[in-house]
């Protein structure tokens, strides 16, 4: 579990490429700075671990492009204590940031292998986020409602289960779209029966699939 020099001076130039593109909430890309990504990749990757790309870990799945990550979480705009659900745990590098963002993270994995080495690979890191194995297309309305939610996976619509999930003045992240590329969306709950959806330009991302995996 090494963190050299050599990787937070990889991950200081990381930080100052998605600077450049145009990420700009400091606390954001201090927690880039901060959570050591070679951690969560394939081994057959480690080289690649502070390249801007996104990189396959198994099941199907891949960790998100860092760019991708901080600009995500800074559209949700986290403060410190909130409440934040995180659809589709993967590697469990999003979650890291997140919870280096100062929320209380609620994340669910579909895939029962990558729910199993993320969260073994989080505690180890000493990150604590409440973990489950399950459909997010359901969320976990037993712990909310949320502050915010994070969707990292590319839905056809978005669920309507997520947005009653939601608090009132609370925001949902979300890539909306099919396999040729989705649209990332912002939904913000205005009240219990109206919300704001606006549109934050394109990306790729893997499908966000139903039910769970073993």
């Amino acid at each position: 579990m090494e963190d050299s020099f050599r990787h937070k001076g990889l991950r200081k130039k990381l930080v100052d490429e998605i600077r450049s593109k145009g990420i700009k909430c400091e606390r954001v890309l201090a927690a880039i700075n901060t959570v050591p990504r070679h951690l969560f990749m394939e081994s057959g990757f480690l080289n690649f671990s502070y390249k801007d790309s996104a990189f396959p870990i198994g099941a199907g799945q891949t960790i998100s492009q860092p760019y991708t990550v901080a600009f995500q979480t800074e559209l949700l705009d986290i403060k410190p204590l909130e409440k934040v659900l995180e659809i589709g745990t993967g590697s469990g590098y999003q979650t890291a940031v997140l919870l280096e963002m100062g929320a209380k993270v609620y994340t669910i994995e579909r895939q029962h292998e990558l729910y199993v080495r993320s969260k073994t690979l989080l505690e180890k890191l000493n990150y604590t986020p409440h973990f489950f194995y399950g459909d997010g297309y359901k969320g976990k309305p037993t712990y909310g409602p949320y502050h915010k939610i994070l969707v990292t996976a590319g839905a056809p619509e978005i669920p309507a289960d997520l947005i009653k999930q939601l608090m009132v003045g609370g925001k949902m992240v979300i890539p909306v779209g099919d396999s040729t590329g989705q649209k990332m969306m912002m939904v913000e709950k205005i009240s219990e029966t109206e919300t704001r959806i606006s549109n934050h330009g394109r990306f790729a991302f893997v499908p966000m699939l139903k039910g769970t995996s073993k």
